[in-house]
């Protein structure tokens, strides 16, 4: 188990209001207005100078005692384009529109943080809260990177936190180096000649063409990538005609790609570009690939690493902060964050038992148990960070008689 975290009574019932609203009134993607404003409205009423619109729904706020090093901490603001399920009292009221990945729960925890340190002020130096819009599939955290983020805001360093349902509560989990892959995706346009669905032979049949895509694709991982390589190829999306009888002149296909190295990432785009011209070739049809990069891979930087195991297991036991995790194939853009600055990504436990609802689930709910211990992390990784021994001892140098 872990100890019970030094985060005062108000600020664990803030919290738990703070991402219980949050949940309730979930905003997706450059539209979280109303959650910015009551981050920002929470963050002055702590008497932090706050910057708003970076990627249009941006916060950042800033807490600076004294002279020494910078870091920021960086929490998602977006929800999930997609229903809620559940029956809690704090349900989505938002039709279509649900936090299902926790990102209530980071900004409660990031905010309680804030609170716990702006009261305390147990470091020297400089944190910058960083509330990050759109990290589902729009990229908010390149957007920010892009708009500036770290000119205005300049940092040594930077972290993320997740919740991890799959992980027991009072564990952490964290690696050195790649921890999420690189996320692409694409869209194929397969056009034919259509016809009567009785009479094939007078054209040339999108939706034939497009099957033998489908399979050719997984070939991809199955035959062309080392086995001790990671890859995903998925096709998600089809679509084409629209009644019983008529061949489609065009059929789209849409999916997305995941891989753990730039270079598995380079051979698997070509390798779709191959298979695509070669399946075109085959029938006389047309096939147009369209390859859209994505996210590139959270890769955590070595020291930054060690100080989040630190700061972890200055909360649990030891070995309750795993390190030796395999990368996940699921995707971040605080990658584009940790392109700029060193840092590191760390997931917290949130299961309660095997049979909780992952996330990006319909009746996923952010576990409110770890709170506190999300914002202890936080506390833990400033006070590591921007120690005021150091500080002390250099005042106390300067102040020795001669």
């Amino acid at each position: 188990m872990y100890r019970d975290p030094e985060i005062a009574e108000d600020t664990r019932a803030r919290m738990l209001s703070w991402r219980r609203d949050i949940h309730a009134n979930p905003e997706t993607a450059f539209e979280e207005h109303r959650t910015a404003n009551v981050v920002a409205n929470a963050l002055m009423l702590m008497g932090l100078p706050v910057h708003r619109g970076l990627a249009g729904t941006g916060v950042v706020g800033t807490l600076k005692n004294g002279e020494g090093p910078s870091i920021a901490l960086r929490a998602d603001l977006d929800a999930l384009n997609m229903q809620e399920l559940g029956t809690q009292a704090h349900a989505s009221k938002c039709v279509g529109k649900m936090h299902a990945c926790g990102h209530d729960g980071h900004t409660a925890m990031l905010l309680g943080a804030a609170e716990h340190l702006s009261r305390h002020k147990p470091f020297k130096g400089t944190v910058h809260f960083v509330f990050q819009p759109a990290e589902e599939n729009e990229g908010g955290g390149r957007v920010m990177v892009e708009e500036g983020l770290f000119d205005q805001f300049p940092a040594d360093a930077v972290y993320g936190m997740h919740n991890f349902p799959n992980l027991p509560r009072g564990r952490f989990a964290i690696r050195k180096g790649t921890m999420t892959a690189f996320l692409d995706t694409f869209e194929i346009v397969v056009t034919g000649k259509g016809s009567h669905g009785a009479m094939p032979e007078t054209g040339i049949d999108s939706v034939v063409v497009s099957a033998q895509l489908v399979n050719a694709l997984q070939t991809i991982v199955s035959r062309r990538t080392g086995a001790t390589d990671s890859a995903v190829v998925s096709v998600t999306q089809i679509h084409g005609g629209d009644t019983w009888n008529v061949i489609p002149e065009t059929v789209v296909l849409r999916g997305t790609v995941r891989t753990l190295e730039a270079a598995i990432q380079d051979k698997t785009q070509a390798a779709m570009q191959q298979i695509c011209d070669g399946v075109a070739a085959t029938h006389g049809a047309k096939v147009a690939l369209d390859y859209r990069r994505g996210y590139p891979g959270v890769v955590n930087t070595p020291a930054e690493t060690d100080a989040a195991i630190a700061a972890a297991a200055s909360l649990v036991e030891r070995e309750q902060v795993h390190t030796d995790i395999p990368p996940a194939m699921g995707s971040e853009d605080f990658a584009f964050m940790l392109q700029k600055r060193p840092g590191a990504y760390i997931g917290i436990g949130a299961g309660e038992g095997p049979n909780d609802p992952n996330v990006h689930n319909p009746y996923y709910d952010f576990n409110d148990n770890i709170l506190p211990l999300g914002a202890a992390y936080w506390v833990a990784l400033v006070k590591q960070q921007l120690p005021v021994q150091q500080s002390l001892a250099q005042h106390s140098a300067v102040q020795q008689p001669a």
